[in-house]
């Protein structure tokens, strides 16, 4: 959530940084709050006065009582009497005020980085990297789904019986690449001093709104309604909220976490080709890393997360281009977005497997994230996040990008977690 100080001390450039966005009129977004947040302060003004007054009286009344002047002392009585009214009414108002700005301000999405390209689409980002060679495959290689049946290792048809369309069974070496992958991630990140966490798998209503799920990506996360639960979409909601309401010191910067978990996402509108295999599910696995780091650094600490994440993949040796999103194509609540896209050999495309992003105070303002600084005041913190990695399209371009006649061979970084160097 955007700072109401901010909105009003830089009006013009949040316009500005907002309409890179290309979603909504900016202008008129940020004066309509701003325009609320002025009779909030009104409000707030009147009812500070009412109850200044209604404080200097009190004590006329005593210094009255003492003196013997009683006739006087009941009239500035039936005057606080009169005050309290006026005081209740006025703060009824202004908690509908505060509920209406706070409602306009929660729906306002994070001002882009002023290093974010302009653009409405993805055909608009701008691709910032490239590394290894897209890779020939042999005569009659095929797309992931077939190698998937083909050697009967991850079973969609199973899953839809089971859930439904989007849930996947995977099965023996299938089982056992995506264990090794997971693994692989983790063991990577722990090495690189990001502590552990297994978080819940389902989150309240607050933890959605603290990160931003809510009220943006409501209709996307399955829900629990009988206890007020969502099903998280990705590890960051549960890490991110450990810190929701804190205040943490200052040398404790960077705070650095890394999570395995089952992700849930529903996809809605989601159809055609895109969604063919492992490329859109409802339920795929993921490790993520988290940081919560100083407001000077944490753009620094973005390229540092932007290159990790970059040697997991030169680990893997699959192809892959860096690419930092365009306006129109960077979420809700991001400020800074890098996406990773990995080539897919059989279907010919590239394959987001990866986004690592800097949300700046936005998270921290919603969860009030704040820390101490070496001058005792105290400032919001900023946070980042990334997919490190990501599954299901690792799985599809490790099994396209390394299949050969006689069978899918294994990233040679996998093959002592795995405990087998081919599928086949």
């Amino acid at each position: 959530m955007l700072q109401i100080q901010y909105l009003r001390e830089n009006t013009r450039e949040a316009i500005e940084r907002l309409q890179i966005k290309n979603v909504f009129d900016a202008e008129s977004r940020v004066e309509e709050i701003l325009l609320l947040d002025n009779n909030r302060r009104e409000l707030q003004h009147k009812a500070d006065t009412i109850k200044a007054e209604s404080n200097a009286i009190a004590k006329e009344i005593g210094k009255l009582f003492k003196e013997g002047k009683t006739v006087e002392a009941n009239e500035k009585k039936q005057r606080t009497a009169e005050l309290k009214v006026q005081e209740k009414e006025l703060d009824e108002q202004l908690l509908l005020a505060e509920k209406e700005l706070n409602e306009k301000l929660i729906s306002l999405p994070n001002t882009p980085h002023i290093s974010v390209p302009k653009g409405k689409t993805a055909d608009d980002n701008e691709v910032v990297a490239s590394f290894g060679e897209i890779p020939t495959l042999h005569e009659g290689a095929v797309p992931h789904w077939d190698l998937c049946s083909k050697y009967d290792i991850v079973d969609f048809e199973l899953g839809n019986k089971i859930t439904g369309a989007g849930f996947p069974v995977y099965k023996g070496k299938g089982a056992a690449l995506q264990r090794a992958l997971i693994t692989f991630f983790l063991n990577s990140a722990v090495a690189e001093g990001f502590l552990e966490i297994q978080p819940p798998l389902m989150i309240n209503e607050a933890s959605g709104l603290g990160t931003g799920q809510l009220p943006d990506k409501e209709g996307q996360m399955y829900q629990i309604p009988a206890d007020g639960f969502y099903m998280i979409p990705t590890a960051e909601v549960p890490v991110t909220n450990i810190y929701r309401n804190v205040i943490v010191q200052e040398t404790q910067f960077p705070i650095k976490h890394v999570a395995y978990s089952a992700c849930f996402r529903r996809e809605a509108g989601s159809y055609g080709k895109d969604v063919r295999g492992l490329n859109r599910l409802h339920q795929f696995d993921k490790v993520e890393i988290v940081v919560v780091e100083h407001p000077d650094k944490s753009y620094e600490t973005l390229e540092t997360m932007k290159d990790y994440v970059a040697g997991l993949l030169t680990k893997l040796k699959l192809p892959f281009r860096i690419v930092k999103l365009c306006g129109g194509d960077i979420s809700f609540t991001s400020a800074m977005t890098y996406d990773f896209e990995v080539w897919s050999a059989a279907q010919q495309k590239w394959l987001e497997v990866s986004s690592v992003s800097n949300f700046e105070t936005f998270q921290a303002n919603r969860m009030k994230l704040r820390f101490k600084d070496k001058d005792g005041k105290t400032r919001l913190a900023h946070t980042l996040n990334g997919s490190a990695l990501a599954l299901p399209r690792i799985v599809a371009s490790i099994l396209e990008n390394y299949q050969t006649p006689d069978g899918i061979m294994i990233p040679e970084v996998l093959q002592p977690i795995v405990g087998f160097d081919k599928i086949g």
